[in-house]
């Protein structure tokens, strides 16, 4: 098993990107080269530490199975308030959740929120290392009351042509 997942990551490695100069800037260079399993860690040695280098952590791991799961019953539903926290600029957003594209470890949402009059999207993804945490702070829940409403569209796009349903929705949450 340990032999098909080093061939799968050489595999995967051939495609990866040189160092090289931006054609544009001095400055900014592209990513580095992925480097292949060394014979140590083809006979096991620093496989832990190699692991836990490219495995995801477990407060990620923890968001993709739960809060954007498909079937939890914890999971936040399209119309939900979340804010985000993240480590540069905008330090933290808030906004309605109107779209959740789920793709295992690419697994990312979409935020809309209205700033100053303007329609303002942002688009999360839950590995990002820049992402610290979401917070929930109002669910969309089934059929009102404390819960919230519940939407019946999985993704609210319809939202970007009405900003008063908007507004309704996130009763007053600034981002």
């Amino acid at each position: 098993m340990f032999r098909a997942l080093c061939r799968r990551l050489s595999a995967v490695r051939k495609y990866s990107t040189t160092t090289a100069e931006y054609p544009f800037s001095k400055s900014v260079t592209a990513s580095q080269p992925v480097l292949p399993p060394t014979d140590a860690l083809r006979k096991g040695k620093g496989l832990m530490q190699h692991l836990s280098k490219t495995l995801v952590d477990p407060e990620k791991r923890h968001m993709v199975d739960v809060l954007f799961s498909r079937r939890h019953p914890e999971r936040l539903p399209p119309g939900s308030v979340l804010t985000a926290y993240t480590g540069q600029a905008p330090f933290q957003f808030s906004g309605v959740l109107i779209a959740i594209r789920r793709r295992g470890p690419s697994t990312s949402f979409t935020l809309r929120n209205i700033v100053q009059r303007m329609g303002v999207e942002m688009q999360f993804f839950v590995n990002s290392p820049d992402l610290k945490r979401v917070e929930v702070i109002q669910r969309a829940g089934g059929g009102g009351g404390r819960q919230g409403r519940r939407m019946r569209r999985a993704k609210l796009f319809y939202l970007r042509d009405s900003p008063e349903k908007m507004t309704a929705i996130s009763a007053g949450v600034r981002g």
